[in-house]
């Protein structure tokens, strides 16, 4: 039989193969334990910052319903008691519908003039969670700085003066 310049031996293709298969035995784990690192952190970055978006906008809902609920009449002899008894029914409306999440939120209420116009009446509801002291992911070192603090949401609502008793 002639072998032609293009056709190798038979069984040197397949020994070449080997060795090469066996020079690179492990190539694949160096390279893994390279590259994990990167995908793990991307993938903490998008799970970390599903969570502190889903806090957020649970403390937005909580907030515009707290407000929603100062609206409810609320039976008092003058305006500042009707004003703090919705005031107040806004931080427990709000209170109550936080996820146990971030049950650890404050909620803040207050009655003032509306700075759009003086003779309206407006109720703030504002509700904070210390995103640094009780993270809801842990934290890995030196991600603190691109982190939250905190997470604040509020909402107002108008009353006239005329309704409110």
């Amino acid at each position: 039989m002639n072998r032609t310049a293009y056709q190798p031996a038979p069984h040197s293709a397949l020994r070449t193969a080997r060795l090469r298969l066996r020079h690179e035995r492990g190539t694949a784990a160096v390279e893994f334990a390279m590259v994990f690192p990167l995908f793990f952190v991307i993938l903490y970055g998008i799970i970390t910052y599903s969570v502190i978006f889903v806090a957020q906008q649970n403390l937005t809902l909580a907030a515009e319903e707290g407000a929603r609920a100062a609206l409810n009449y609320q039976t008092a002899t003058s305006t500042a008691n009707a004003l703090a008894a919705r005031s107040s029914a806004a931080c427990s409306t709000a209170k109550g519908l936080v996820a146990s999440l971030i049950s650890s939120a404050t909620c803040v209420s207050s009655s003032n003039p509306c700075s759009y116009d003086g003779t309206m009446d407006c109720i703030i509801v504002t509700l904070t969670y210390n995103y640094a002291g009780s993270p809801l992911v842990p934290n890995l070192p030196l991600t603190n700085f691109v982190l939250p603090a905190s997470l604040v949401s509020s909402a107002t609502v108008q009353l006239n003066p005329e309704n409110i008793l």
